[in-house]
């Protein structure tokens, strides 16, 4: 049996004000320690029309900072699960990471958006009516039923959750290897 597959860390601060949720990354992605790491997801290229900054000509780590400056964070519904490949469909076993201690640390979020079905379905579960919702069509190569035009449209909705950070300069993110402010698990509630 293929061993588990383990997600990233929360990329998130304390502005962060929208929240994508992916499903768990693929091999690629797993192998590069990045986020949407595969050279043919979309993922970048459809962040950048949505905070109209660039994003895949920049190193990974300040895409991360840029992102974080424009009120927007990551992670994935699953924290671990066996799954031969990187397709969802081939997902079995998942343990979903803890949605709701990671939201009740962000003061300032005002949505949470699924990167396709797999992730709505099972994050849209967790979260419930908590929060906002919005399911995206996946950045993945390997949903085509939408061309990237398609996926543009339907991802330009992120701007609504992120408008008041439009009205606020934002920093450039420092060249070179620099970190997001904080990575790593949620802290634990407080009783």
């Amino acid at each position: 049996m293929d061993a588990a597959k383990r997600g990233f860390p929360p990329v998130v601060d304390a502005k962060t004000c929208v929240l994508i949720l992916g499903s768990l990354p693929g091999d690629a992605s797993l192998a590069a320690g990045q986020y949407y790491g595969h050279p043919r997801n979309a993922f970048w290229r459809l962040m950048e029309g949505v905070i109209d900054a660039p994003l895949v000509v920049r190193a990974y780590e300040d895409r991360l900072v840029t992102l974080l400056a424009h009120g927007v964070g990551l992670w994935d519904v699953i924290e671990t699960a066996r799954r031969p490949g990187s397709l969802d469909a081939a997902i079995r076993e998942p343990a979903a990471n803890d949605l709701m201690a990671l939201i009740d640390t962000l003061p300032a979020l005002r949505l949470v958006a699924f990167n396709g079905g797999t992730a709505g379905r099972l994050g849209g579960r967790l979260i419930g009516t908590r929060v906002s919702t919005l399911a995206l069509p996946s950045s993945s190569p390997a949903y085509a039923a939408r061309t990237f035009a398609q996926k543009a449209a339907a991802w330009a909705a992120l701007r609504d959750g992120l408008a008041d950070t439009y009205s606020r300069p934002h920093p450039e993110p420092v060249e070179g290897p620099g970190r997001p402010p904080r990575r790593g698990r949620p802290a634990p509630r407080q009783p």
